[in-house]
């Protein structure tokens, strides 16, 4: 029998009052802790032991967010991760096995916000939860709108667009994007934007570097040879503020390890 925990810290969090969570784990002990945790954090919870059975709650529940296992019976929890962002865009926080770094990376790629390594402390999951939900979430005071070339950033609606037709982004491309527009011209390593956009302090470097290849395939004409989003040799990443960036592009190839 698993105790329930006490309330969460930031457990009254009015932003995120009534938040809906589906937890997508087959082991039962480790789905109960997980939806204790997150109801004890005033979450309202779903929950589903297989693929198969996540996206039919998904589809009628709506879930804010999904709490979803990388290996799962009936369709794995990349193809689940796929199809979620694909029909609903619903931000995803992926769990894996300890020390898999392609699991990570592989979670990432399918349009994964965040990934947790198993085992992991249930507080540490609702903290990543509310991150990613925060940041999904409308200030009730926004920044104004504002262009940089072919790109509008519309902080109030948290949407992105580009030659006026929208950006079908995660959560955190939306959150990397919108950085490096309000920090045009400017390099940035990996660490930085770790910190910068994620709130880590530390990390897996590669999740940057997966979230740069993503945007790359969604706001560039030729991923493989960057305009806009380019790498700067032994620093980071830089987001130009021109078109004629392209010229002395880096290729998408030279991607920092």
């Amino acid at each position: 029998m698993v105790s329930s925990p006490a309330a969460a810290p930031g457990a009254a969090d009015d932003v995120l009052t009534d938040r809906r969570v589906l937890v997508v784990e087959d082991d039962p002990t480790v789905r109960e802790v997980a939806c204790q945790y997150l109801r004890a954090a005033g979450f309202l919870v779903d929950q589903a032991a297989d693929g198969v059975s996540a996206l039919r709650i998904a589809a009628r529940a709506r879930p804010d967010l999904v709490v979803l296992d990388r290996m799962l019976p009936g369709i794995d929890g990349v193809e689940v991760c796929r199809r979620l962002r694909a029909e609903h865009g619903t931000a995803v926080v992926m769990l894996t096995a300890l020390g898999s770094t392609e699991d990570r990376i592989t979670g990432l790629e399918a349009g994964a916000d965040d990934y947790l390594a198993k085992p992991f402390s249930p507080r540490e999951l609702v903290l990543r939860v509310r991150s990613v939900l925060r940041r999904s979430v409308t200030d009730l005071t926004p920044e104004a709108a504002f262009d940089l070339g072919p790109f509008r950033l519309d902080p109030g609606g948290r949407t992105l667009t580009k030659d006026d037709a929208p950006l079908t982004l995660s959560v955190r491309e939306h959150d990397l994007l919108a950085f490096f527009l309000k920090h045009p011209d400017q390099a940035f390593s990996r660490e930085q934007l770790l910190r910068a956009v994620w709130r880590w302090e530390f990390g897996d470097l590669s999740t940057v570097t997966v979230h740069v290849r993503r945007l790359r395939e969604k706001i560039e004409d030729d991923p493989a040879h960057p305009a806009w989003l380019t790498t700067v040799w032994g620093v980071g990443y830089r987001f130009s503020s021109g078109a004629g960036a392209s010229a002395s592009a880096t290729p998408a190839g030279g991607d920092l390890a």
